[in-house]
């Protein structure tokens, strides 16, 4: 258990190296059209910008997850945080297509290091209720982060450029570095060693799975190699001694809930935080930065409830509160599914992301808390990876499926209408995997 004066520093150890994963996300929203002017890319090869990112950050996921538990958090997490700001280095840099495109896949493994290892730093420093505390910070941060991110990209592609956005990364994961070095405590390397087999099946399989979602062409074909190849991946966890992804971290009954619960939650949230901006530009007339401003209500909201978190679990219980927030978040999102301009921002976007907001502010915490909940040690790192993968993949799959019903509708007001309504049944079916699994599985002995 942590000393109180080491809390605060490995905690903005932590925090800090995750918001510059999402700011990263964000910036790439927010700066599409200056970054397409300034290195004369066409819509196919601008949407590789974000592609090249999604598709190794989630396939290097699970490996970053195990990595720590192998070689020791600290070793680890300080490898990710070179290869995360020397890749956005890279792309502040680059002059053309090739060298942001490879630069951002780049830096997507670095991401998929820092994800699932800063998490389990924490799992590893806290205990008891600093635990619930702390976990609650990093849950809150996962909703904040991105729509606090959302104004600052604005910022920076409106007033700057987009490539400070990237460049600010340098500057921040050398200072994480030396608290780091100054603050993280040595863990020392499990024996054992790697599955290389289950790597590779896992990177293929993964990096398919990805591709078959955002890909432009040949989408079939690799979501055939992600089948075949993440069956592979399973049978080899299943026969080896020392797995990359444990088989045992799915025997729980809440830990199930909670990654198929969070799959279905961030599904639904990518496809808002993405199709809400666009719609407040076009039929509202907001500029970019104006339409990351309008957000506000929605970050305000989720940073006062996220802080209550730690004291509402100690009296609802971590499942009673997730209940609660989906709940909460599924109406908000029914009630802007009415949006259509003569009912306007502030009843057609800001009141319901208020409630949003509160439900955002209840959810992802507790999501987290389950995802990693009754694991060992030595299993945190790849219940962590998993946490992250259902984060990333959901994110991936809600966000496609969104707009693709947005594109079924001739006119943009309707396609959002339909679009936030199937987010809202995304989070009616994850409302039920908390009812029916996490809440059961809160109370089941590890």
């Amino acid at each position: 258990m942590t000393k109180n004066k080491r809390f605060d520093w490995i905690l903005l150890v932590i925090l800090m190296s995750y918001f510059m994963i999402l700011l990263d996300n964000s910036i790439i929203f927010t700066g599409t059209v200056k970054i397409a002017q300034d290195l004369n890319l066409n819509q196919a090869t601008l949407s590789w910008v974000s592609s090249a990112y999604s598709l190794t950050f989630g396939g290097f996921l699970l490996l970053g997850g195990r990595a720590g538990d192998l070689f020791g958090r600290r070793r680890v997490f300080q490898i990710g945080l070179v290869i995360f700001g020397l890749g956005s280095l890279l792309v502040g840099l680059a002059v053309n297509a090739p060298m942001i495109i490879v630069s951002r896949a780049f830096q997507g493994i670095g991401s998929a290091i820092l994800a699932p290892t800063t998490l389990a730093i924490l799992m590893d420093t806290y205990e008891g209720a600093e635990r619930t505390k702390a976990i609650a910070y990093y849950g809150a941060m996962a909703g904040i982060g991105a729509s606090v991110s959302l104004v600052i990209g604005g910022i920076f592609a409106s007033l700057l450029t987009w490539r400070v956005g990237f460049f600010i990364n340098v500057p921040i994961s050398i200072w994480m570095f030396y608290l780091a070095v100054k603050h993280l405590r040595t863990d020392d390397a499990q024996s054992g060693k790697l599955d290389w087999i289950g790597t590779l099946t896992s990177l293929i399989g993964m990096s398919a799975l990805v591709y078959s979602i955002i890909g432009d062409w040949a989408k079939l074909p690799a979501l055939i190699l992600a089948v075949v190849f993440l069956a592979g991946f399973i049978y080899q966890e299943h026969r080896t001694g020392q797995p990359i992804m444990p088989l045992r971290i799915f025997m729980d009954r809440e830990r199930i809930g909670a990654y198929v619960g969070r799959f279905l939650y961030l599904g639904a949230m990518m496809g808002f935080w993405f199709i809400t901006p666009q719609l407040m530009q076009n039929q509202l007339c907001f500029s970019a930065l104006m339409a990351g401003v309008a957000f506000f209500p929605l970050t305000i909201v989720n940073f006062i409830v996220a802080l209550q978190v730690a004291r509402l679990t100690a009296k609802w219980g971590n499942g009673g509160l997730l209940v609660i927030g989906i709940a909460l978040t599924a109406a908000g999102m029914l009630w802007m599914s009415f949006f259509t301009p003569a009912v306007g921002y502030w009843w057609g976007i800001a009141a319901p992301m208020v409630i949003v907001g509160i439900g955002q502010g209840l959810s992802l915490s507790p999501f987290t808390a389950a995802g990693v909940a009754h694991t060992q040690g030595a299993d945190a790192g790849a219940a962590s990876g998993v946490v992250n993968v259902m984060h990333q993949i959901g994110g991936s799959v809600g966000l496609s499926i969104l707009v693709t019903v947005q594109g079924l509708f001739s006119g943009q007001v309707a396609g959002f209408q339909h679009a936030i309504l199937m987010g809202a049944g995304l989070l009616l079916l994850a409302l039920f995997a908390a009812i029916f699994l996490i809440v059961p599985g809160e109370h089941q002995e590890s």
